[in-house]
């Protein structure tokens, strides 16, 4: 299994970011999805999660309104759309299955 997240950088307080994770190894049709956030040494935060059907999703309080997860099967692709970027929201996001984890992408909020 792989799981390779892009799409972090440094974004002003307000900006935008889309993460993105590809997924190998894996069916995706069969397979729930998420992003989570953990800095090291911090505890582990879920953000979004979204069943192998997209007819279940769930987003943390901390951020909901503002990111959206979704999927696309046929590309093999998890996306999160972060909006609204806070400087709390400043972490390394990873991409997750039910068992296996990428090796995440750094989102920086600041000015």
């Amino acid at each position: 299994v792989q799981l390779v997240e892009s799409g972090g950088g440094l974004v002003q307080p307000g900006g935008s970011l889309r993460l993105a994770c590809v997924a190998s190894g894996i069916d995706m049709n069969q397979e729930t999805m998420g992003w989570h956030r953990q800095a090291p040494g911090k505890q582990r935060e879920v953000v979004a999660r979204i069943s192998a059907t997209s007819n279940s999703v769930y987003v943390a309080d901390s951020v909901k309104g503002r990111f959206t997860i979704s999927r696309d099967n046929a590309r093999s692709t998890v996306f999160l759309q972060m909006n609204n970027l806070k400087s709390e929201d400043t972490n390394i996001y990873y991409c997750h299955t039910d068992h296996d984890s990428g090796q995440g992408t750094r989102v920086t909020v600041s000015s």
